[in-house]
């Protein structure tokens, strides 16, 4: 290697550790709460890209000088927060549903065709899908439950154990609900699976909002 190729490496190398520097000292005294405010306190000060800042966020990371709660949000570029999300469609397309059904288990009689039909096909989708695809949502945001060939959760893994967990959670509410004085029954069975329903589907879009607001934690070293 020549000495130019040589000065050339070590200039490198000594302005990612200027970069490093600056990130560590605008953690310290900016002390930014997300990902996403971090890199545009560095940008204010630098001129690097936000691809670059996030490369030295994850060096700095590795190297033990800073810890990041979630490395899920250095994978995505770039980083905003929005409320407004597919996670929050889905959340109220969710309860709409839960709603409808019980809504039409209560006003429509059975033998009122062909109203009797909607009844039908919302009662299916609540009883068979939309427990255990809330389940899913809260518990498995991303990660696979079970082995399989990617670490994410596709459209039709999540489809397919949302309709398995709803066969076990539907059968588990109507076992609770025999050893209590309450019964089962057309009416606390609907309700037991919409209050089942909508606290796991809250407890996802929870879920989801936290992991947007992901947080930088300081090591002792930069405390």
């Amino acid at each position: 290697m020549s000495s130019v190729e040589c000065a050339f490496v070590l200039s490198s190398e000594n302005l990612n550790e200027s970069m490093k520097y600056t990130i560590i000292k605008i953690i310290k005294e900016e002390r930014p709460e997300t990902i996403g405010k971090l890199i545009k306190f560095v940008q204010q000060t630098t001129a690097i890209s936000e691809k670059e800042i996030i490369n030295l966020l994850n060096q700095l990371e590795t190297e033990d000088k800073i810890q990041l709660t979630t490395k899920r949000e250095l994978a995505s570029a770039p980083v905003r927060f929005s409320f407004f999300s597919s996670a929050l469609a889905s959340y109220i397309a969710l309860i709409v549903v839960a709603f409808a059904t019980t809504i039409s288990v209560f006003t429509i009689p059975q033998d009122s065709y062909p109203l009797a039909y909607v009844r039908n096909i919302l009662g299916v989708i609540f009883v068979l899908f939309l427990p255990g695809y809330a389940f899913i949502k809260a518990f498995f945001p991303a990660k696979v439950p079970i082995k399989t060939a990617s670490e994410s959760l596709d459209n039709i893994e999540r489809f397919v154990l949302s309709i398995g967990m709803s066969i076990a959670l539907a059968p588990m509410v109507g076992l609770i609900l025999y050893y209590t004085s309450v019964g089962i029954g057309l009416t606390p069975m609907t309700l037991s699976l919409l209050a089942l329903t909508g606290i796991l589907a809250t407890a996802a879009l929870a879920r989801h909002y936290r992991a947007k607001w992901t947080t930088i934690q300081r090591t002792s070293d930069f405390c």
